[in-house]
């Protein structure tokens, strides 16, 4: 006689791990114990994002944009690897690092992490990170109303320009391939070619 088979209900799967939510406040007491020497990490979103290990590809490109940004605008505006503001909200809780950012003021004049409203440009090198470039640091980004946000994919060789930000949210994203080039909100009479960033390509 066969056994009677009885439909039980599926376990509960296992909840994800515990994750610890940083604060920039947190953050500071750690640097200042030293536990933070020799990492370059990065607040985003309350998570502590490893910067470290870039490579050559992705290296190369942002020294063309950097390049590029430095002669059309000059030095004093262009930073890499800057700690910004954001949102006031979003705060507390991230200091985001763009691979480049165009000032709206000279170096000399901002004191501390400069703030969506001295941002023309903001720039992420995306090689390994398109993902969080695209989504959580783009919401960062739409939420403190920066207004010209560039992601440049290293690997599928396009760059992607996300503008119009409304309620968190960037309502044009546009994708250009190396046929094309792009003019930076900032300078609107002034083209970057796409291909420019895969110099020796």
């Amino acid at each position: 006689m066969p056994t009677a088979v009885v439909d039980r209900p599926a376990p509960p799967l296992p909840n994800e791990p515990w994750r610890k939510r940083w604060t920039r406040q947190e953050c500071a007491v750690l640097e200042s114990s030293g536990l933070l020497d020799n990492q370059h990490l990065e607040l985003v979103e309350g998570e502590l994002i490893n910067k470290m290990g870039k490579k050559w590809p992705h290296g190369r490109s942002q020294s063309a944009l950097f390049g590029w940004l430095m002669r059309l605008f000059g030095e004093q505006f262009v930073c890499a690897e800057m700690p910004i503001n954001v949102a006031p909200e979003d705060n507390p809780t991230s200091e985001p690092e763009p691979d480049l950012i165009l000032l709206a003021r000279t170096l000399w004049q901002i004191q501390s992490n400069p703030g969506p409203e001295d941002l023309r440009l903001v720039i992420e090198i995306a090689d390994t990170t398109l993902q969080l470039d695209l989504t959580t640091k783009a919401g960062l980004y739409a939420r403190a109303g920066i207004a010209d946000y560039w992601v440049l994919d290293v690997r599928g060789r396009r760059l992607i320009v996300n503008r119009e930000p409304q309620q968190g949210v960037y309502q044009s994203v546009i994708a250009y391939n190396e046929e094309e080039s792009v003019s930076p909100l900032a300078a609107p009479d002034h083209e970057f070619p796409v291909a420019q960033a895969f110099p020796g390509e």
